[in-house]
């Protein structure tokens, strides 16, 4: 009887472990079926190269991209729309992560949890939400630099235009292209999976952080010679100001200014609104991560606090995160979080569920962001010029990153439209660029009218 007993506990034992077994099984096919059947081990849709051999990625406009014929994978047929949108496409090695032949495989083969890959030999219709016309436009203007230009629907949540420089033409790989420092980093995408140091444009959530711990902000003047010496650091500016109050100290990006207000504020409190602008966040794009940023606000000196409230010391802010910010001062403090798949539709013409806009939190509270956004449209009257952005209500901050002795400075330009029929956020940075208004802000410039105006 006792035998009998054993083997019914053994067997019970077992039967359990075999249920844990068959529910961990479920679970991983209900989160990773997709993945396993898309995987480059699958020959039924990769081809001898490793290279996905079903599916077509297009733009929102329907221009194809990329498609499969006859087992190989082409390409659009201009060398430039090529390179533009190769980190949105990918390559047919899978250097690039972020590209949707690599990270949306799933949905180019048509996998779902009731038919499998069923049909996955023709493939489905992938459409982004970028325009090839805008990447081409903002690839032109890089002219050659490293950098990363991106615009979004803060309404909707759709990117429409998503670049990355260095890039390559996918169908002609440069031989010398792990040894040339042009290429240098090529395979990332500087959008979602870089951070760099922001500069000035940084000045924005330092602004926020002042208007809601200052009460007399608005009454108060800053003197700028040039410098201040802050603790052991000598804060260097790029004019002389004079007097100023914050809306001209704000135009001018007096880093005198700026650095002595970063410090009245202290650590925690630029802490506490960094955090809450989400710059140390990461946000997730159809399953596609962006890098965190990060700052140093611990044991920090004054002379350093002063720096890293102009977006110095050792600050390093996400393009994506920052464009993010910017769509949240133009909506009253919370944006459409962004994302890249506009819609699919199967081998059957089935066409996936409309995308759901998803708001983000609370990046900054809704009066700050009305007097922030007054403060940046002044930003372009006073400095950068409104003829350079025509039939636009435009507010952007620029910034002049310095990262190097030797080295010229990151060029950055991020703000958004008011238009109630473009309702954009952008960010343009430009490595080693020099003038963020100059370099960047050109960019952004010709970017926009093209969007705006149609040029």
């Amino acid at each position: 009887m006792k035998k009998i007993e054993r083997r019914a506990i053994v067997c019970s034992i077992l039967a359990l472990l075999l249920a844990a077994g068959l529910g961990v099984f479920l679970v991983k096919y209900l989160t990773s079926g997709g993945d396993w059947a898309s995987s480059a081990f699958n020959r039924h849709l990769y081809n001898s190269d490793g290279v996905l051999s079903t599916g077509t990625v297009l733009d929102r406009d329907g221009d194809v991209l990329s498609t499969a014929e006859n087992g190989k994978r082409t390409y659009y047929d201009s060398e430039t729309v090529r390179k533009a949108t190769l980190h949105a496409v990918g390559d047919l090695q899978g250097s690039i992560g972020t590209g949707a032949l690599n990270a949306f495989a799933d949905k180019l083969t048509g996998y779902s949890l009731l038919n499998g890959a069923f049909g996955a030999d023709r493939g489905s219709q992938l459409y982004l939400t970028i325009d090839a016309r805008y990447n081409y436009e903002a690839y032109q203007a890089l002219n050659g630099h490293a950098g990363t230009v991106a615009v979004y629907n803060y309404k909707t949540g759709e990117v429409l235009c998503m670049v990355s420089a260095p890039s390559y033409d996918p169908l002609h790989v440069p031989a010398d292209i792990e040894s040339n420092d042009r290429y240098k980093g090529a395979y990332l995408n500087r959008f979602l999976s870089s951070t760099f140091t922001p500069g000035s444009v940084y000045k924005t959530v330092t602004l926020a952080a002042a208007l809601e711990n200052l009460p007399d902000l608005e009454e108060r003047t800053w003197t700028c010679d040039g410098s201040i010496q802050i603790g052991e650091e000598t804060i260097v500016c790029s004019g002389t100001h004079g007097e100023q109050h914050i809306g001209d100290a704000f135009a001018n990006s007096c880093n005198v200014a700026f650095a002595q207000i970063a410090v009245e504020l202290g650590a925690d409190t630029l802490k506490k609104y960094t955090e809450k602008a989400g710059l140390t966040d990461s946000y997730d794009l159809d399953g596609l991560p962006t890098a965190k940023g990060t700052f140093d606000w611990g044991s920090v000196s004054d002379g350093a606090l002063g720096w890293a409230g102009v977006g110095q010391y050792r600050d390093l802010v996400n393009p994506c995160a920052l464009m993010v910010y910017m769509g949240a001062i133009a909506s009253g403090g919370r944006a459409a979080e962004p994302y890249l798949i506009q819609k699919t539709v199967s081998a059957l013409g089935l066409p996936s569920l409309p995308h759901l806009p998803r708001k983000t939190g609370t990046l900054v509270s809704g009066g700050t962001a009305e007097t922030l956004a007054d403060l940046m449209a002044a930003n372009v009257e006073k400095t950068y010029g409104t003829k350079r952005f025509p039939n636009m209500d435009i507010c952007a901050k620029s910034g002049t990153a310095e990262v190097g002795e030797g080295q010229a400075p990151h060029a950055w330009f991020a703000g958004f439209l008011r238009n109630e029929d473009a309702p954009y956020a952008f960010v343009v940075m430009v490595e080693n660029g020099g003038g963020g208004n100059s370099v960047a802000g050109t960019v952004a410039g010709r970017v926009l009218d093209i969007m705006v105006n149609g040029y």
